[in-house]
């Protein structure tokens, strides 16, 4: 019997270019899933997009010296041009900076929220004190007590900085923030939808028909 079936693909950050290793990883095990599944006879969707949110984003455009929705925009091509290239079966590929995104999932927390299951509370946090700007773990250099490591970056120091509930650097401070030049995330704007290669068949190379990317 005919079953709905949801591949729910990891959504790879648009901070670079995806080497083979991570589509390896993440594309190549739910495209066979999927493949399968079809060829079997299932209604299958398999979904995904690129993650334009984050660290990895602010900490890449800042390197390259150009804004977040810029590097976002660049990668997301680079990604859905290299998936497609290698005949990846998406169903649609979309990105973490649409509309319709950004009111799923406030609309998910909210619904967690007003149900319960979020609780509010006060922590600590790093600013930077030349921008004013909260800043995120990896921008934090110090040796962490607790931990007993001296490194940069998201480790188990910046961990156990987070779960404390008052300081535990012996040394703190933050990378350099001369070269930040934009904080701000990428902004939410409508996009263009690009149709994937029509697919000939279930076993076929190509992406299945209407596919899309937005």
């Amino acid at each position: 019997m005919s079953r709905h079936v949801l591949t729910a693909v990891a959504w790879p950050y648009a901070n670079g270019p995806r080497h083979i290793g991570h589509i390896s990883g993440f594309g190549v095990p739910s495209d066979v899933f999927s493949r399968y599944m079809r060829m079997a006879g299932h209604d299958v969707l398999m979904v995904s997009g690129t993650d334009e949110h984050g660290t990895p984003i602010l900490v890449q455009a800042e390197q390259e010296g150009v804004g977040p929705r810029e590097l976002a925009d660049r990668y997301n091509r680079v990604i859905v041009d290299d998936l497609r290239d290698l005949g990846l079966a998406y169903d649609l590929f979309t990105r973490t900076t649409t509309r319709n995104h950004y009111a799923v999932a406030q609309e998910m927390f909210l619904t967690l929220y007003r149900n319960g299951y979020m609780v509010e509370r006060t922590t600590l946090g790093a600013i930077s004190p030349s921008t004013g700007r909260t800043l995120p773990d990896r921008f934090i250099e110090g040796t962490c007590r607790s931990a007993g490591t001296t490194a940069p970056g998201a480790t188990s120091a910046t961990t156990a900085a987070t779960n404390s509930t008052r300081p535990t650097w012996a040394t703190r401070g933050a990378a350099s923030t001369a070269r930040r030049r934009s904080s701000s995330r990428p902004s939410t704007s409508s996009s263009t939808c690009r149709r994937w290669p029509t697919r000939s068949g279930p076993g076929s190379r190509h992406g299945p028909t209407g596919a899309r990317t937005c």
